[in-house]
């Protein structure tokens, strides 16, 4: 199980160093939430301000774009240093013709799915996508609770790419922390978000350790 810390949840004031605390805390990824306060209701942060903490880490950053037309800014966070960029099919754009224009940047690709969107909404997708993340709160803010029946979706999405024998992550984002990282694992999470599970530990080390081993 990766662990990827929401910057949602960190100290913007300090986001630079913020990043390096996740990084020597032993972070696989770095998750960045932009929100546009129009797909979402929230607005965070947008492609100059990931290109200015970019330096900070060479760990991966996991850009996941909450906006409407993701499109239209897909070569504005690739130029920032995106590794891997996920978007959501209830967006505005055509997702083919999005995952091909990331593709074609030499970075990752992946599909968001909202709690109310099902999990075969995904299936005609998955030989082009490196990643699925799955939303187990509503998209916009964070520290939401986990929403449990969100399991299922993601054991569904788990045996579709086993079934056809794809090399695709599954992520799982929103209220992940110990009483129930065990069992997204169990439904075949591969890539775990967690925001105030990590940043709000007196001990982000060991907090990834623990959530690592459960």
């Amino acid at each position: 199980m990766l662990i990827a810390p929401s910057l949602l949840s960190c100290d913007f004031s300090k986001f630079g160093e913020e990043i390096e605390r996740m990084d020597k805390a032993g972070a696989d990824y770095m998750h960045l939430d932009v929100m546009d306060g129009h797909f979402v209701p929230n607005l965070t942060f947008g492609a100059p301000v990931i290109k200015f903490v970019r330096p900070f880490t060479d760990k991966v950053f996991d850009v996941h774009l909450m906006i409407s037309e993701p499109l239209k800014y897909i070569d504005d966070f690739c130029d920032a240093g995106a590794d891997l960029i996920t978007f959501h099919i209830e967006s505005d754009s055509d997702p083919v013709e999005t995952i091909e224009k990331i593709k074609a940047r030499k970075v990752k690709a992946g599909v968001v799915l909202k709690p109310k969107t099902p999990a075969e909404a995904v299936f005609e997708y998955l030989d082009l996508v490196d990643m699925v993340l799955v939303m187990t709160v509503e998209p916009g803010f964070g520290g939401q609770s986990f929403m449990a029946d969100m399991l299922p979706k993601i054991k569904a999405i788990r045996e579709e790419i086993d079934r056809r024998g794809l090399d695709v992550l599954i992520e799982a984002d929103g209220g992940i922390g110990a009483q129930n990282i065990a069992l997204c694992r169990e439904a075949g999470v591969d890539v775990a978000v967690a925001g105030t599970a990590v940043f709000k530990a007196e001990n982000p080390k060991q907090a990834i350790e623990e959530l690592k081993a459960l």
